[in-house]
């Protein structure tokens, strides 16, 4: 999912951090240049690839949370993301669950302005998560800390990283609560210099962060969060991980909790569809899925890009 609808996994906009969506490359063989500038540089890159990638794929997610997994398959259209349930804690849906499930994505086919409000969530969580993105160079001070390779999931095989220590910059002052909760942030970036992307964000609540003067709500120290990336070919990325583990309340008597692990995996290109049409491929794509819905590889992608 391009740097990437995810976001719209977050819980109620308060842990926007989470959804900074990405894609990267790498390869380093001098002194790196300066950590503020080579943070620029790569979310500018980040903005640009999250606003201008028009290549489309069809992918698997699990999402893992205290009460058991869910495994979908999705393919991005430009009419929102189609996304189908395959199996439960690793077990094919039964035939009444492939039914209700079937019918559930339907209803965006039949009813156009389902399918518009889809489209206008999807445009909201992207638009945070950029917000988000935009706001890193400027909210933060970073520190060199030194180099790593890439691994599976993290940035491109074979290519080095960078690692960057980041805590809170004093003078930042956020235009928003979006961006409020990153006055509360300190981590680890892992960036390509080479390539100017980012591979990984890795951070920590190390104090209480209100939203809205504590009006809206709050999220409690201790909160966590990590994103990663992996280049899916020719150049393309996407998220591999999401981890998101935090607690507060909203509107001071809501209480949050948010424990869950998203992996994604098996990056198939797809040609420009409609949303019906998307719809169409998951249907026949599920059995094969279903057969192995940890595992294996979807076949209806025609290459690696």
């Amino acid at each position: 999912m391009s740097s990437f609808a995810f976001i719209s996994r977050a819980a109620a906009g308060t842990v926007l951090v989470a959804a900074v969506g990405f894609a990267q490359q790498a390869t380093i063989s001098s002194a790196p240049p300066e950590p503020g500038e080579l943070v620029r540089k790569a979310v500018a890159n980040e903005v640009k690839a999250a606003t201008d990638d028009t290549a489309r794929s069809m992918f698997r997610g699990t999402k893992t949370t205290p009460r058991g997994s869910v495994t979908k398959i999705y393919v991005e259209t430009n009419e929102a993301t189609a996304g189908l349930v395959v199996a439960y804690d690793g077990k094919p849906l039964a035939p009444e669950q492939r039914q209700a499930e079937e019918a559930r994505i339907d209803r965006f086919v039949k009813d156009p302005e389902e399918l518009r409000k889809k489209r206008r969530q999807e445009q909201q969580d992207a638009e945070r998560s950029l917000r988000i993105l935009r706001a890193i160079p400027v909210a933060f001070i970073f520190e060199y800390a030194g180099e790593q390779a890439a691994s599976p999931g993290v940035g491109k095989l074979g290519d080095s990283l960078v690692a960057l220590k980041f805590r809170p910059n004093p003078r930042y002052d956020p235009p928003s609560r979006i961006e409020q909760v990153l006055t509360g942030m300190e981590g680890t970036l892992l960036v390509d210099a080479a390539r100017s992307r980012l591979a990984s964000v890795e951070g920590t609540l190390f104090k209480e962060v209100g939203f809205g003067w504590g009006i809206l709500g709050h999220l409690d120290k201790g909160g966590h969060y990590l994103v990663q990336q992996q280049e899916i070919g020719d150049n393309h990325w996407a998220i591999s991980r999401m981890n998101l583990t935090f607690t507060g309340k909203i509107l001071l008597i809501r209480s949050l909790y948010l424990n869950t692990t998203d992996v994604f995996s098996d990056f198939k290109p797809v040609p420009e569809m409609t949303f019906a049409q998307a719809i169409e491929l998951l249907k026949k794509e599920e059995p094969v899925v279903a057969e192995n819905p940890t595992a294996g590889k979807m076949t209806s992608g025609k290459s690696d890009r």
